[in-house]
């Protein structure tokens, strides 16, 4: 009975979605309305995702050697993270600090979901090396991708208020991640209205949160009346319910800018 009524509550609050994404169709500006469906689904993410991680809008993501990914819609980050700059609601995030990227469309076609996976894998190849270590404690690791990683990987997902049919979405999808590294593709992509594609784990055929070397993608239809937010909620909350990171290290951030001159030295 909970769960049918949560499912009829997250419903509800999709057939809002939708609307407010039709009301955000009027917007002169497309900058305006591109901003306002990504504060639809950050919003979303908000109610959803575990207290110690934060979803942000409008945001750049920038690695300890100077790298810098291109613009996110929404990045999910620590909440313990330094706001390096904060102007007009703009802000610049160090990755170590990054939890997750997330696209949010339009509608996706085969332009919109390369142009979605391009920037999950650029993000993806930042390093995250800027972490002060802490005597005693024992080595963390998350395992992820095929890999075993000393630290929480960013994950990368694709949400659109529309798109083509979700199968020649999936179709378009694997073209894309052939070839590739599962570190390059993205975790997983929502239409809402249509379903979600997720992949599956290779020897139980089970949706994992993330792919794996020999991961096979399954297209789920949404229920109907029901639309893809308890699916997608519980998708967030298994996938960063575990999130952590070390403690960040600003000092590789300053590179070699001057941080004063030593005049006088005092001893006894």
């Amino acid at each position: 009975m909970t769960q049918e009524k949560l499912g009829m509550i997250l419903g509800s609050v999709a057939k809002k979605m939708h609307a407010d994404f039709e009301q955000s169709r009027n917007f002169n500006h497309n900058g305006e309305a591109g901003a306002s469906r990504e504060a639809l689904i950050r919003e979303f993410f908000s109610g959803y995702l575990p207290s110690h991680v934060e979803a942000v809008h409008s945001a750049e993501i920038v690695a300890s050697g100077g790298q810098v990914s291109p613009q996110c819609d929404i990045v999910l980050i620590d909440r313990g993270t330094p706001p390096f700059t904060t102007l007009n609601g703009y802000r610049i995030i160090p990755n170590e600090c990054v939890y997750g990227v997330v696209e949010v469309k339009t509608k996706l076609d085969k332009a919109q979901l390369v142009d979605a996976c391009e920037k999950i894998a650029k993000v993806r190849r930042l390093g995250k090396v800027a972490y002060r270590p802490v005597p005693g404690l024992i080595p963390r690791s998350t395992s992820a991708y095929g890999k075993n990683f000393n630290f929480f990987p960013t994950s990368g997902m694709i949400v659109a208020f529309d798109s083509l049919n979700l199968e020649t979405i999936g179709n378009h999808l694997m073209d894309w991640c052939g070839g590739r590294d599962p570190i390059e593709w993205p975790d997983s992509v929502w239409v809402l209205g249509k379903g979600h594609l997720q992949w599956t784990d290779p020897e139980n055929g089970n949706l994992n949160r993330s792919p794996l070397p020999g991961s096979s993608l399954m297209q789920v239809d949404a229920v109907p009346g029901q639309d893809i937010l308890l699916p997608m909620a519980l998708h967030l909350n298994i996938h960063f319910s575990d999130a952590w990171m070390h403690p960040l290290d600003l000092v590789p951030y300053s590179g070699a800018t001057p941080l004063g001159f030593a005049v006088k030295k005092w001893s006894f």
